[in-house]
């Protein structure tokens, strides 16, 4: 493999693992999103847009269950587009742009999709801007399309109980980091730093977003209901649930 190469597969499991100690529901999620896309296609191959689709697990996940199907990975994360475009087939076209502004959807190869799938990605999308985000989505799907959303999404009802899952999730998530189990967040970013290909790709990442995370918005689920009533989907409710994250599913 050249210097200027990059073992996608490699960088692959390494994200999932990372990305599994903190959202140990993740396959499931993954599994009830593409549930309802097999459901909406109804026999046709579906065109997915995976929205802040990062490395690409939307979309390979998509690409295996469905031989037919095409998707359209959208993010702005220099690294995290750099192994999405090593990782995906010719099925696949990945789109640099911004959600922070309305102009990603110009960006879009078309604007008819069977679905549009994310997770845990729009947490990081201020109130306002999500609201208007969500009103952008509709125009990008078919009539009948869905749009999921699988994020941090505590219930109402269970403030208590939610708060106590999510710190024994975060213990046993400590747990595994200190035994050296799997990455943290800031470690596997130092290995993507040590990267000769992907290493120089950490400034230009730094120049996007900046140097401070943005606030977390992490409304409870009857927030994302509502904003999506007001965009004007149909029909509105969750699709799979495990503690304090929820997968919200809307039909155009």
């Amino acid at each position: 493999m050249g210097a200027d190469v990059i073992d996608a597969a490699a960088w692959q499991e390494s994200w999932d693992r990372q990305q599994e100690a903190y959202l140990p529901g993740r396959e499931e999620r993954f599994g009830a999103m593409l549930d309802a896309v097999e459901v909406v296609a109804d026999g046709r191959p579906p065109q997915i847009l995976d929205l802040a689709g990062g490395t690409g697990s939307i979309s390979l996940r998509v690409l295996g269950r469905f031989p037919e199907a095409t998707t359209t990975l959208l993010d702005l994360d220099p690294v995290l587009l750099a192994i999405a475009r090593a990782s995906l087939p010719d099925r696949s076209t990945v789109v640099d742009a911004d959600l922070r502004t309305p102009a990603w959807l110009a960006a879009l190869p078309h604007h008819d999709f069977d679905a549009v799938l994310t997770s845990t990605a729009l947490h990081w999308v201020a109130a306002d801007r999500l609201a208007a985000l969500y009103r952008e989505i509709y125009d990008a799907l078919r009539p009948g399309g869905v749009f999921i959303n699988a994020d941090h999404m505590p219930d109402d009802g269970l403030p208590d109980l939610n708060a106590r899952l999510l710190a024994r999730r975060e213990a046993r998530r400590l747990t595994r980091h200190a035994a050296g189990a799997v990455l943290n967040w800031r470690a596997w970013w130092d290995h993507v730093a040590a990267d000769p290909v992907l290493g120089p790709l950490v400034a230009r990442r730094t120049e996007v977003f900046g140097e401070t995370p943005s606030a977390e918005f992490t409304p409870p689920l009857s927030w994302h209901v509502g904003a999506l009533r007001d965009a004007g989907f149909t029909e509105v409710g969750i699709v799979w649930r495990g503690g304090g994250d929820a997968a919200v599913a809307a039909v155009r």
